[in-house]
């Protein structure tokens, strides 16, 4: 492959590769690039020597870490998303709840004022059926 192929691949945030385009070019697996030594250290020196021909930029840090050893999992950054979702749903159906109880309170206020109004009515006319009920029949 020619200099300027090499430069169409670079990633150039880490200073190395793009290592998607090398696994295409060079039909590897993703386990080769990753796992495989003999690959890396093949892949590593031909860095180098790109490097050093001034066609690959220098190696930043973050590419200083991804060339030194494999990427360490994080087992709390699956629970940590998990956790981001539950609080959103949460945060959602907390809010839905607090409207809902807004709306059910206006309807009890409704209903009391209607209740008080039905009492009222019902007092006039247990007050009317006193004073027909105390009238003599003649």
């Amino acid at each position: 492959m020619s200099d300027d192929g090499f430069r169409q691949i670079v990633y150039a945030p880490m200073g190395i590769l793009n290592r998607q385009e090398v696994k295409k070019l060079a039909g590897l697996s993703d386990q080769a690039i990753k796992k495989n030594v003999r690959v890396r250290a093949e892949l590593s020196q031909l860095e180098d020597q790109l490097r050093a021909r001034g066609v690959l930029p220098p190696l930043t840090e973050s590419g200083e870490k991804a060339r030194d050893g494999a990427k360490l999992y994080d087992k709390t950054a699956k629970k940590s998303v998990m956790d981001s979702h539950r609080v959103a749903q949460l945060e959602s159906s907390n809010h839905d709840l607090k409207v809902r109880i807004l709306e059910l309170e206006r309807q009890v206020e409704e209903l009391r004022s209607k209740l008080t109004s039905s009492k009222e009515t019902v007092e006039a006319v247990k007050d009317g059926l006193m004073v027909f009920t105390q009238c003599p029949m003649s």
